[in-house]
């Protein structure tokens, strides 16, 4: 038997209004499943094993950037001993020889982009988290997805290389779009 609930948490910044964030919460067959809502279309994938990418290069790109959990942050950096996000995914993608563009934005031309309920592992995730421009300057790599959640590995500027949630209220607000380049 499948039951639904769903709760309603209206989000609010400077004033301005926000989209509505839904949260359902289904049982199909004591699998659980939460899915996050930005707006209608933007749901949060809960992937079961059969729709795990199949490109083996997702997995080696996914290992080379948790390698790196733990870097200090550096703008422009591309090594252990420092880098920055789209420095991150940029090395992390080199190793499978994909060459990607070097800056976030540049960045999220690239590749498929996608609906929320659509992201999986491999995927980027975009934002913009500077209120005082809107363009894309921040980027991060889909590493896992759990229940209501999806995991991305990123370089913060005071944290260095660290993995965060989707759902976590300061990324939720800041998300712009999910892309696949493989």
């Amino acid at each position: 038997m499948c039951f639904l609930s769903c709760s309603l948490f209206l989000l609010t910044s400077c004033g301005a209004s926000k989209s509505k964030r839904i949260v359902e919460q289904q049982s199909l067959n004591s699998n659980e499943v939460i899915i996050y809502h930005k707006a209608p279309e933007n749901k949060i994938n809960t992937a079961s094993a059969s729709e795990l990418p199949k490109d083996k290069r997702v997995y080696n790109i996914t290992a080379t950037a948790l390698k790196f959990k733990g870097t200090k942050y550096k703008y422009g950096g591309t090594t252990e001993k420092g880098m920055d996000c789209s420095g991150l995914v940029f090395t992390s993608f080199l190793e499978e020889n994909i060459e990607l563009p070097r800056s976030s934005r540049d960045m999220s031309l690239e590749g498929e982009r996608l609906s929320l309920v659509d992201v999986n592992i491999g995927d980027l995730l975009f934002f913009e988290t500077n209120k005082n421009r809107k363009v894309i300057n921040h980027v991060g790599l889909v590493v896992e997805i759990q229940p209501g959640h999806i995991l991305f590995i990123h370089s913060s500027t005071s944290r260095g290389v660290i993995i965060s949630s989707l759902a976590d209220d300061y990324w939720f607000d800041h998300f712009v779009m999910a892309r696949r380049v493989i």
